[in-house]
């Protein structure tokens, strides 16, 4: 006769599995949801979304120079085949006397489609260089993203931009929040969402 102690195991081990998968995200418990979307920038013409608003006393792009931007976010890089999800509105500040001078920005991204409709995400800090990765804080949110915190990380995508006229970014947001906050999701795809960020 063959013995039954392993099913009485099984079911132990697969109980208490379950319970270990509901006790790391219990309600209320903070998690992490890793969000890319793509800034798009209009620099020149009768549409552009960026503003010098206070010129330099120093003149040209120097320290003083104060700002504001109203950026399309849209679901990928290339214009004309994403779609709009929301806008990156923002504030921004030469604030530095060295070179190059270090731009202070304080942006807000607001989030007009999707899962995430109606909600905001709040980032503070510096950019030092257009060119490379830019890492910001995640100050806040609205909606969703309410009391978050987190990280952000924006780079220039160069195959989509035109020099002096027209920029796109890829903008990853890993952003902390209740888990009762966040609606149900499907795993985020991870292709690409680490490579070559720092």
């Amino acid at each position: 006769m063959a013995s039954s102690w392993p099913l009485p195991l099984l079911l132990v081990l697969l109980l208490a599995s379950s319970w270990a998968a509901v006790a790391r995200t219990r309600r209320g418990d903070n998690v992490w949801e890793h969000t890319v979307v793509y800034m798009h920038e209009r620099l020149t013409g009768p549409n552009a979304t960026r503003l010098i608003t206070v010129q330099s006393p120093l003149g040209g792009d120097n320290f003083g120079q104060f700002g504001v931007v109203d950026n399309e976010l849209r679901d990928g890089p290339d214009p004309l085949r994403s779609s709009l999800c929301g806008r990156f509105q923002a504030l921004f500040a030469l604030a530095g006397l060295v070179s190059p001078p270090g731009m202070q920005s304080a942006v807000n991204f607001l989030f007009t489609e999707g899962k995430f409709r109606g909600s905001t995400v709040s980032v503070l800090g510096p950019i030092l260089d257009f060119e490379t990765t830019c890492e910001r804080s995640i100050v806040g949110g609205t909606g969703v993203f309410r009391m978050a915190r987190g990280y952000s990380f924006m780079r220039l995508v160069p195959e989509m931009s035109v020099p002096d006229k027209y920029s796109v970014y890829r903008l990853d947001l890993f952003i902390q929040v209740s888990s009762d906050r966040l609606p149900q999701l499907p795993p985020v795809d991870s292709v690409g969402a680490y490579d070559t960020l720092i």
